[in-house]
C-alpha cells in the first residue's frame, strides 16, 4: 500500500495487529493515538481496556499473557516514565512480552513545552531498559512493522516498542 500524508493509518494498523494475532489491548489514550483507540474501543473482538495509569495497563498485559493472550499496551511517551518500574519488575524480570505502542509527543521539539523533555529522552530510556524499538512509519506497510515487533517479543520474551510520531494513527 502506498502511504501519503494527511490520513490515519489506524485501520491498516489494527488489521495488521489482528493478522499477527494480537488479541488483548490496554492502555491510556493519547490524542496522537485517537484513531487507534477509537477503532479498538468500537471493536468487541479487540478486548480493549482503557486504564487509568500506564503501569496498570502493563499489569493487565502481564495477566493477559499468562492467560494465553498476545497483548498490546498503548500509551503516550510520558506514560513510559510511569511504566518503568512495572516493565522492569514484571515484564522484563519474568520474561513476559507485550507490544508497547508509544506516541512520540515532543518529537523534534515540536509540541507543547511539557512534552519536549520526554520527547528527547524516550528512546534513550527504551535503550537503557533494553527494549527493542522502531519508529512506526506511515511510508511503510503496517504489517511488516507489527510482525517485526511480534517476532522480537516472542524470540526474546521481552517487550518490544513501536514509536508513533504525530499524524500516523490519529
Amino acid at each position: 500500500m502506498s502511504h501519503g500524508s494527511g490520513k490515519s493509518y489506524a485501520p491498516e494498523f489494527v488489521a495488521a495487529l489482528k493478522e499477527a494475532g494480537f488479541d488483548f489491548f490496554a492502555g491510556v489514550p493519547c490524542s496522537l493515538l485517537k484513531g487507534l483507540v477509537s477503532l479498538l474501543d468500537a471493536d468487541a473482538s479487540a478486548r480493549y481496556i482503557s486504564a487509568t495509569r500506564e503501569d496498570s495497563a502493563i499489569g493487565m498485559a502481564f495477566g493477559a499473557w499468562l492467560g494465553g493472550r498476545l497483548p498490546m499496551v498503548l500509551m503516550q511517551n510520558s506514560g513510559l516514565g510511569v511504566s518503568v518500574n512495572a516493565l522492569a519488575s514484571l515484564s522484563t524480570m519474568y520474561e513476559v512480552p507485550a507490544l508497547l505502542v508509544i506516541s512520540w509527543r515532543g518529537e523534534g521539539g515540536n509540541d507543547a513545552p511539557e512534552h519536549i523533555m520526554m520527547g528527547e529522552i524516550m528512546l534513550p530510556i527504551l535503550d537503557l531498559m533494553k527494549i527493542q524499538h522502531r519508529v512506526l512509519r506511515a511510508a511503510e506497510p503496517m504489517g511488516p512493522q507489527v510482525q517485526w515487533a511480534k517476532d522480537v517479543m516472542l524470540s526474546t520474551r521481552q517487550p518490544a516498542a513501536l514509536i508513533v510520531p504525530a499524524g500516523v494513527l490519529e
